[in-house]
């Protein structure tokens, strides 16, 4: 199973981007999908998650700027961030917990990342 995201690039302050990342594999369910990004320096955060029935969780620093959303028929996860900030700046992760065709148990599986530099 793989994670493939793009989107990533350089924007002014208050500019915006849109992250797409798709899973392929042998994949039976996307339980939940989410972003999660890493500053230099510091820890992996939780940007945004959304489950299969659609619910989503966002962190304080982005609720109301960025939007998470899926294609569940695409196994896709969207993340649509608007009125971007210098410290957004950071590397972006796609990450889905699933169940396999064959292994119904539910797996973490990580992307390798997307570069998001906000410039001010």
């Amino acid at each position: 199973v793989q994670l493939q995201a793009s989107g990533g690039g350089l924007v002014q302050f208050g500019g915006s981007l849109r992250l797409s990342c798709t899973a392929s594999g042998n994949i039976y369910n996307t339980i939940v999908m989410a972003w999660y990004r890493q500053a230099p320096g510091k820890q992996r955060e939780l940007v945004a998650r959304i489950t299969q029935s659609d619910t989503t969780d966002y962190a304080d620093a982005v609720n109301g700027r960025f939007t998470i959303s899926r294609d569940s028929a695409k196994n896709a996860v969207y993340l649509q961030m608007n009125s971007l900030k210098p410290e957004d700046t950071a590397v972006y992760y796609c990450n889905a917990v699933i169940t396999l065709v064959t292994d119904i148990a539910p797996r973490q599986v990580w992307g390798r990342g997307t570069q998001v530099t906000v410039s001010s």
